[in-house]
């Protein structure tokens, strides 16, 4: 056999990669030739189009500034779906759901809480003694391997009885989840580097009954047991579409100022600060044209007891009578340009899998994501 000398050798490597730039490089202008031709092209009226199918190459021509908002790096995960249909995936749906969440830029997950009265997303012994369901499936541990698996951070949401919903006095949750975070730490935390925060599931949106005495039972907790993990909170603003999910009516009289939603959060912050690390307002109670006055007090609230400020960019439509379905991708660009424009420090969503996968029940959330990587050039 004739030995190829060094010399030649690297000519020949020279070579072929020459030839893959040039490839490359016609068929780059191939593309953007076919493109070109394909926006130009016009069917006559009298002839068919035969051979019916999408062109993935054509993009939307945006005539707005892209990349102006505030990029979304964090979801809820929510399966015990309280007012969203369920969409009984199992692990290899999720799978595919962690790589669309780390193909846009998601670092973080967020369990939006463990459980919901008697339904819960792990084999708790403490719940299960207290007459909750059996899970069929471990989600708890199943999010865990799967945001480490991707690299993500996961927080975990803690358990809801209902108690709080029912009777307007949040300090019926703090007994329960005593032994929760005690639990949840021991079999979970300890185990999974991905465990990497705390979410205080309790949901408010001003000064509320026992609000500051239990999330800053619970955030003292969920700090103690896991060596000062962070721990953060997402309240809704109390403003003119705060109204029922049950309700058929859309917006409400009443709203909130923005005087006085600054005045009651004060105070609550003030409670909070030394174990709430962050704050993600809901943006969806607002109306758009109200986006940047409250964000604007939401973060120098947030920066006046050293809290991060974060948004939870509802990408479900409020403003519909059909509840919910995936927003409308204008909408969520406004909620997060405002967010962008009041130096928030994270765009968290609820919730991607429901309202942004192009695996959701909901065909038109996959349309989102692909308008949402248009706008972000991802």
């Amino acid at each position: 056999m004739k030995k190829t000398s060094r010399r030649d050798f690297l000519k020949k490597a020279a070579v072929a990669s020459a030839s893959t730039i040039a490839l490359s490089q016609v068929q780059a202008i191939g593309s953007n030739q076919q493109i070109s031709k394909l926006e130009k092209e016009v069917y006559p009226k009298n002839r068919p189009i035969l051979n019916i199918k999408k062109n993935e190459l054509l993009k939307s021509k945006l005539i707005v500034p892209k990349e102006n908002g505030l990029k979304i790096t964090g979801t809820f995960l929510d399966e015990i779906s309280h007012d969203i249909p369920h969409q009984n995936w199992g692990e290899a749906e999720w799978d595919l759901d962690f790589q669309y969440m780390k193909a846009i830029g998601i670092d973080t997950v967020i369990m939006i809480r463990s459980g919901y009265k008697k339904f819960i997303t792990y084999p708790s012994k403490y719940l299960l003694n207290k007459g909750c369901y059996m899970p069929s499936v471990d989600l708890l541990d199943m999010f865990l391997r799967l945001a480490e698996k991707y690299g993500m951070k996961f927080y975990f949401g803690l358990y809801d009885s209902g108690h709080y919903w029912e009777t307007g006095d949040m300090s019926y949750e703090i007994e329960d989840n005593k032994y929760v975070i005690d639990e949840v730490w021991k079999n979970y935390g300890e185990k999974h580097k991905s465990f990497q925060g705390w979410y205080i599931s309790g949901e408010i949106s001003r000064a509320t009954k026992g609000a500051i005495g239990a999330f800053h039972a619970m955030g003292k907790q969920c700090k103690e047991v896991s060596g000062g993990l962070p721990t953060f909170i997402s309240p809704w603003i109390e403003g003119k579409k705060a109204v029922a999910a049950s309700s058929s009516a859309l917006t409400k009289e009443e709203a909130i100022s923005v005087q006085q939603h600054e005045k009651e959060w004060d105070e609550i912050f003030a409670g909070i600060h030394d174990v709430v690390d962050a704050c993600a307002f809901q943006d969806g109670h607002i109306d758009y044209d109200e986006l940047d006055a409250f964000f604007t007090v939401n973060k120098k609230l947030a920066d006046k007891y050293g809290m991060k400020c974060w948004t939870n960019a509802e990408s479900f439509d409020r403003d519909m009578p059909i509840k919910f379905l995936p927003i409308k991708f204008d909408k969520l660009r406004l909620k997060l340009e405002a967010a962008k424009r009041a130096n928030y420090d994270k765009a968290i969503t609820f919730e991607f899998s429901h309202f942004m996968s192009p695996q959701s029940a909901y065909h038109q959330a996959g349309h989102l994501y692909h308008r949402y990587k248009e706008y972000f050039n991802l």
